[in-house]
């Protein structure tokens, strides 16, 4: 069994920054594919981005490509989620999650594992 912490969540303007942190306990991280996922109020829970066991291969959402960088330390077993230039439209419960597959995938049905959640308000 996997648990998932996530922390870093908060209210920030737009424009601004945050960097989610997921550390799993009683497992290491380096043997599952992550990802993270966002749920809006009212909205369905919807893929962000993945990165690989290794942290060679990474896998973005459109709506975060370019702004949203994931990137994974084995060694201190934690994956991040940076997020810069944020917009209202970000704001969102950020879940990460842990997937037994071997390779990137927005698929939540392959995420085994799942976090809390922690809230990202993204004020205009």
């Amino acid at each position: 069994q996997v648990q998932l912490v996530e922390s870093g969540g908060g209210l920030v303007q737009a424009g601004g920054s945050l960097r989610l942190s997921c550390a799993p306990t009683g497992r290491t991280l380096s043997t599952y594919t992550m990802g993270w996922f966002r749920q809006a109020p009212g909205k369905a829970r919807e893929f962000v981005g993945s990165i690989s066991r290794n942290g060679g291969s990474t896998y973005y959402a459109d709506s975060v490509k370019g702004r949203f960088t994931i990137s994974r330390d084995n060694v201190k077993n934690t994956v991040y989620l940076q997020m810069n230039s944020l917009k209202p439209e970000d704001t969102a419960v950020y879940y990460c999650a842990a997937s037994g597959r071997l390779g990137t995938t927005a698929m939540d049905s392959a995420y085994n594992y799942w976090g809390q959640g922690t809230q990202v308000t993204v004020s205009s």
